[in-house]
């Protein structure tokens, strides 16, 4: 049997024990379905490239998470439209862990994790980026591990200490290569934090260590996001291989967000050879670009359905053979993105009909 329909054998019998739990009892579960869809031209150096345009889909993930017990919750993501690449289903799971929530302040989680490290863009669902850094694009952010999180007694900031599989781990098959992130998470009114130290093995025993800094601002309707990661193997190479990411959005009359965003991606040319699997040495690479956002429902209150544009023009330079961020590349999006409540919507087709009286 292929691979793919193996996927939907293992979906379908956690759809069904979902309904079925909550039938049975009120319990605080989520079944959730999101996907885009829409047309793309992608240009480079005023050539077009035929198989990055036209129609695409791209993205369909089912979600589902919620309590198991009063200390017990979990979360699973599902990407139904990737491939497996080392044909095994887990490949296309992004994340599927349980957490036990010893006490208020502390929780243990392990799974599949999203691996600990700072910034806005690096934490955003990929539903809702449009074009990103030449660092985003090439790091594999999902592996099993476990973490440790600390939480404030207000809620508003929380440690997490995590120790996993890393990112880097296929470039030395011959070994278990680890990693090790310290992640700080805040929101203090008018700003949020997302910051992280970080060491991943890119060799046995050789790591490469992060300093991550996300900043958001948030002044009303207007928001602004600026994320700075400096990558370095030792402190000697500080400030040579780093990545600058910023967001400036508005949301008007609670439909209408407009954007406007620039991403910087910088590696010395003789930074450590493969040191960084994301950003190759000679890198030197800016992409700006912008758009709008239609919310049909409402852009706080409701975001199950959004229309988009969005246009991003890269120019620099990019030695990565098979990198998505190219020097002179255009690249116009216009899309359809929307999110189900699985729950909900089977409910809603199972409601006993009501006569008029």
């Amino acid at each position: 049997m292929k691979t793919k329909n193996w996927k939907w054998l293992l979906v379908l019998p956690l759809l069904w024990s979902a309904l079925e739990t909550n039938a049975q009892e009120e319990g605080p579960i989520n079944i959730k379905a999101e996907a885009r869809i829409g047309w793309q031209y992608d240009q480079l150096d005023g050539v077009q490239r035929p198989d990055n345009s036209g129609f695409k889909g791209r993205y369909l993930n089912l979600i589902i998470d919620g309590q198991i017990s009063e200390k017990f919750n979990y979360a699973y993501r599902q990407r139904l439209n990737s491939s497996q690449k080392d044909n095994t289903f887990f490949d296309a799971t992004d994340w599927l862990w349980l957490n036990f929530q010893a006490t208020k302040n502390w929780g243990i989680s392990a799974g599949k994790q999203v691996v600990m490290i700072g910034g806005f863009e690096y934490d955003r669902n990929p539903t809702d980026i449009y074009f990103a850094s030449e660092y985003w694009n090439n790091i594999d952010c999902f592996q099993f591990g476990a973490s440790i999180t600390y939480t404030g007694n207000e809620g508003n900031h929380k440690i997490t200490a995590q120790a996993c599989q890393s990112p880097f781990r296929k470039a030395d098959p011959d070994h278990n290569l680890y990693a090790y992130n310290l992640y700080w998470w805040m929101n203090e009114d008018w700003y949020s934090g997302m910051h992280s130290l970080n060491a991943s093995e890119y060799r046995h025993g050789e790591y490469i260590f992060y300093v991550t800094l996300g900043n958001q601002f948030q002044w009303g309707n207007a928001t602004l996001q600026v994320d700075y990661m400096d990558r370095f193997t030792n402190i000697d190479n500080l400030g040579e291989n780093f990545s600058l990411i910023g967001e400036f959005s508005y949301l008007i009359a609670d439909r209408v967000n407009l954007f406007a965003r620039a991403t910087y991606d910088k590696c010395s040319a003789d930074f450590t050879p493969m040191a960084d699997l994301c950003v190759m040495p000679g890198t030197d690479l800016t992409r700006v670009g912008g758009g709008i956002e239609y919310y049909p429902l409402g852009g706080r209150g409701n975001r199950s359905i959004r229309l988009h544009a969005a246009c991003s023009y890269t120019f620099g330079t990019n030695p990565n053979p098979v990198g998505t961020a190219l020097n002179k590349q255009t690249f116009i999006d216009f899309g359809l993105t929307w999110r189900l409540n699985v729950l909900n919507a089977i409910k809603q087709v199972f409601k006993p009909n009501k006569k008029n009286d």
